[in-house]
């Protein structure tokens, strides 16, 4: 029974170490060279940290751990990332060494419009609670060939919101793929996603959505972040112009999207500081 996976924990270690922390700021068109050791690690920067360390006999035909070992062995073979709550308590130094305990909270089958799915929710405690994090993943049916999806139509902006255009490249993808660690082959395999799994082109890291979204907050907040919730919508893809935007909620809150070129929602997220 995959309810039985409630409330299986585990707990991995990992340091956030400076080299780690430079190889993301680069990836980020940041100066490396502006990190140093023991100064707090950027927010949301935790993302490049406690990837599984998976033997390669260990990988499933999609690059990702096999399941039935932390995760519970649903039996659908396409995971894809849905949404995210981080809570951000205090600073992490880098070059830190930190813990995460990672806990099943939720297991929810649906019924949607694509076929069966399940969401699996995982609640992540980083460095005794510094960083709080539940993460959404969904599981679905195999992809059907030459199946279209409906597509929503595009999101109008609010008037007065502030608006970033970027081109996500090959590059981009690669370098997050391999600073995270991150083996799902949707990300780099342009045969494999279009093949196996019925995208047209590369899709992009709901991480790097993710990151690219809680920078945009912390150029346009008044004060450090202290929580960031996202919830993916569509994929982007390479190569295909994407836009960036946010509009004030209140003072001290952002709201953000992620639109495709189509001007469709791709990521939503709100951004609150201190």
């Amino acid at each position: 029974m995959m309810q039985d996976w409630i409330g299986r924990s585990e707990t991995v270690e990992d340091e956030a170490s400076l080299g780690l922390m430079r190889r993301l700021a680069a990836l980020l068109d940041q100066d490396p060279a502006a990190l140093q050791r023991g100064a707090p690690m950027p927010a949301g920067w935790h993302a490049a940290l406690f990837w599984p360390v998976a033997r390669q006999s260990a990988l499933g035909p999609d690059g990702h751990p096999e399941k039935g070992d932390f995760m519970p062995p649903i039996p659908l073979p396409r995971r894809m990332f849905a949404g995210r709550r981080t809570f951000f308590n205090a600073p992490i130094a880098i070059g830190a060494e930190v813990a995460r305990t990672s806990t099943i909270a939720a297991i929810t089958p649906k019924q949607g419009k694509s076929g069966a799915m399940v969401f699996v929710t995982i609640r992540h405690e980083i460095a005794g609670g510094a960083v709080v994090e539940e993460q959404d993943l969904v599981y679905r049916e195999a992809a059907t060939p030459g199946a279209t999806p409906p597509a929503p139509p595009p999101f109008t902006l609010p008037a007065g919101a502030h608006v970033e255009s970027f081109t996500p490249t090959t590059t981009l993808l690669f370098r997050y793929s391999a600073v995270t660690y991150n083996g799902h082959r949707i990300h780099y395999d342009a045969d494999y996603a279009r093949s196996e799994e019925g995208y047209p082109a590369l899709v992009v890291n709901g991480g790097v959505s993710t990151i690219l979204l809680t920078q945009l907050a912390k150029r346009r907040l008044p004060g450090p972040i202290t929580s960031i919730t996202s919830r993916a919508g569509r994929p982007l893809f390479v190569g295909r112009q994407a836009t960036l935007a946010c509009h004030a909620a209140t003072p001290t809150s952002l709201n953000l999207w992620a639109l495709d070129d189509a001007g469709r929602i791709a990521f939503e997220a709100v951004a609150e500081c201190a």
